[in-house]
């Protein structure tokens, strides 16, 4: 017998109601905060597009949809740096960039550009920590497969330079260059794309190293180009690099106002003790210029007879300036820029260097014509590199300087931003 219900209790029938359910939308799970950086993975560290912390983190049920089509694998620069090990740092602060080993083959580079009076460029980092806006040499990045803005964030200390550079230059370089017809030697630009005085130099010494291996020769010419005043550091080395090949040395200096420095190069030394470093290395007896390179146009072209004066007054022999050049990849970060700082100026920036990376013929004329009459209202000279290569092979330089001989054999006005 039933506990509940005796055997004399009537049937129950029950009426079942169709239920009316919503369609079901069979929808993938995705987590609004993206997980850790997973161990392995499509964006782990190793391939193309990796940058931590900057894209969701895939999942089997959610994949990022421009990551469905399988990437190529990462060949030559893009893989050695993916694969480079980060660097051990002193510093502790929040902002510094992340600092990595970068195993490259080879430390001195062939530039064949007519653009550029240097036939080798060395550049001891790939990255620069100053992050100014208008950096051309972000592109740079992109060869690895890394964005353009990670620049400054992203600093690759290259490894085994000293020893990179001994062998280069013994299987590369000519003290008879082709461009001389054989009577001078070929010419090397240190810090071409990436400050050689960042501040990554105080930990890895990369920039002294190199400088080091170029003293132990005779017959070289060679030229350093830096924001910083750091290359004081190396007075003892630089002379006698100096003394026993042509050397010069090339302070970027953009503009007078600290304010306006700091906007545009936000972690390079202040304009005053670049200016200062000028001085103390003119009274060691060093051949010592200015870039006034990038000349902006409404922002610090007005003050370029004021930087001049400043250059002439530390000691400098030489000046130069160029219109703004401005790659694609240094656009995406400029021009968001401009209209952020100069939104009045963005509009021209804009229509000028939307499609092409340099400002009109017509405005680089009349800039070169104002930059050859401020160098001869204050003496200067041109460029360097040219009239302070040896005439002949491993012939030792004197110290001694003819700004007028100088002057007259470099005519032409290049337009080529370094800083």
């Amino acid at each position: 017998m039933s506990p509940v219900l005796p055997l004399s209790a009537p049937s129950l029938t029950m009426r079942r109601h169709p239920v009316r359910r919503p369609a079901v939308r069979f929808l993938p799970f995705c987590p609004e905060t993206p997980d850790p950086e997973p161990e392995a993975g499509p964006l782990t560290r190793g391939t193309a597009g990796w940058r931590k912390g900057s894209l969701e983190t895939p999942t089997a049920d959610c994949p990022p949809p421009r990551l469905q089509t399988p990437r190529a694998p990462l060949v030559g620069i893009a893989r050695l740096a993916a694969n480079s090990p980060p660097a051990e740092t002193r510093r502790r602060s929040a902002e510094k960039p992340e600092y990595f080993l970068l195993p490259v083959k080879s430390i001195l580079n062939h530039c064949d550009s007519e653009r550029v009076p240097f036939d080798w460029t060395i550049n001891p980092y790939r990255g620069c920590e100053f992050g100014c806006k208008y950096c051309y040499a972000r592109y740079t990045h992109e060869y690895m497969e890394i964005d353009g803005g990670e620049f400054e964030r992203k600093i690759f200390v290259k490894q085994d330079a000293a020893v990179l550079l001994a062998r280069d230059i013994a299987q590369k370089y000519s003290y008879e260059s082709k461009a001389s017809g054989g009577k001078q030697s070929e010419h090397i630009a240190i810090g071409t794309a990436t400050d050689p005085y960042q501040p990554a130099e105080k930990e890895y010494g990369v920039t002294r190293a190199c400088l080091e291996e170029l003293a132990k020769r005779e017959g070289l010419s060679v030229s350093i180009i830096t924001k910083s005043n750091m290359v004081v550091r190396d007075l003892d080395v630089l002379k006698e690099i100096a003394g026993k090949s042509a050397l010069s040395v090339n302070i970027t200096v953009t503009t007078l106002r600290p304010r306006l420095a700091r906007l545009l190069e936000p972690r390079a030394p202040r304009p005053d003790l670049r200016l200062a470093a000028v001085k103390q290395l003119r009274e060691a007896g060093l051949c010592v210029g200015i870039s006034a390179s990038p000349l902006l146009p409404g922002i610090n072209d007005g003050e370029l007879e004021a930087v001049a004066a400043a250059s002439k007054e530390a000691g400098a022999q030489w000046f130069y300036s160029g219109v703004l050049f401005l790659m694609p990849a240094s656009a995406k970060q400029f021009l968001p820029f401009m209209r952020e700082k100069f939104p009045k100026l963005a509009k021209q920036y804009e229509q000028w260097y939307a499609k092409n990376g340099y400002a009109p013929e017509e405005y680089r004329q009349k800039v070169s014509e104002r930059v050859r009459r401020i160098r001869e209202k204050f003496g200067f000279a041109s460029r360097p590199w040219e009239g302070m290569r040896p005439i002949m092979p491993r012939a030792q330089m004197s110290l001694g300087w003819d700004a007028g001989a100088i002057s007259g054999e470099l005519q032409g006005e290049r337009s080529c931003t370094m800083g």
